[in-house]
């Protein structure tokens, strides 16, 4: 055990098994041991035998004899820690943050369907707006920032048939009603990786969403902003992204 001056207590076997880890990680196919022993420094032999160890328990798999590549138990842990993410616990914290920046709303939603289901919300009552889309409410994906984002995720066929089946009602006079429209909206949103609801869903309200990637690079939620019309500042975005990032982070996602 050795410890350098500004860094933690390392164990060299431990630090040199990551590293030749993070090596295999960074290969798609099977890697020989003479190409390891190159790439990580390391001798042959302290090289064979680190991952002789790993073999052994499953961490490292060897194909065939004289080359390496990572092993199932590394999948088996990492879907464990997979089954324990939550998002909506995996955003709270961020969220808090970024409300206390805003003094607005800040909302979680996931898609159900055609609609948007609201997960989670700080706010608080000096935001000085009506609350009406409480957690559990529900609202149509393409009067949303959220639903945008959602809709923009999928194909134009997809688009369509969800046209088809909504009959894109509005419910304000803002509503976008008509498939071109919404098409073209749609085709900001994926120019620019976020959207935005103009006093669509609620006269006097607007909003501004970012994605929620997990591991997969999927968008399994979106994070939104919510103000009264004269309230909503442009220079909120990129924290919002930034925050959208975060949480994206913390489900696995490197973007």
């Amino acid at each position: 055990m050795r410890k350098s001056e500004g860094r933690s207590i390392t164990i060299q076997v431990l630090e040199r098994a990551f590293g030749l880890l993070d090596l295999l990680a960074s290969h798609q196919e099977p890697i020989t041991l003479k190409a390891i022993s190159e790439q990580s420094g390391l001798h042959p032999s302290t090289a064979h035998r680190i991952l002789n160890d790993l073999t052994i328990g499953r961490y490292v798999d060897r194909p065939e004899p004289g080359s390496y590549r990572l092993g199932m138990r590394l999948l088996e842990l990492g879907n464990l820690v997979k089954a324990r993410l939550d998002v909506r616990d995996a955003a709270l914290g961020p969220m808090r943050e970024l409300h206390k920046l805003t003094h607005q709303p800040v909302n979680l939603s996931m898609r159900q369907g055609d609609e948007i289901v609201y997960v989670e919300r700080t706010y608080s009552e000096r935001s000085g707006m009506q609350v009406v889309r409480a957690v559990g409410g529900r609202a149509p994906l393409h009067l949303t920032s959220v639903g945008k984002l959602f809709l923009a995720n999928d194909d134009a066929q997809r688009v369509r048939a969800y046209a088809a089946r909504t009959g894109l009602a509005g419910h304000t006079r803002n509503s976008i009603t008509e498939l071109p429209r919404l098409e073209r909206e749609l085709a900001r949103v994926s120019q620019y990786g976020t959207a935005r609801d103009d006093e669509e869903l609620e006269l006097g309200v607007r909003c501004m969403a970012a994605g929620i990637l997990d591991d997969q690079g999927k968008l399994v939620a979106g994070l939104s902003i919510s103000a009264p019309a004269d309230r909503l500042e442009e220079a909120w975005l990129e924290r919002l992204r930034a925050t959208a990032a975060r949480i994206s982070a913390s489900l696995g996602h490197r973007g």
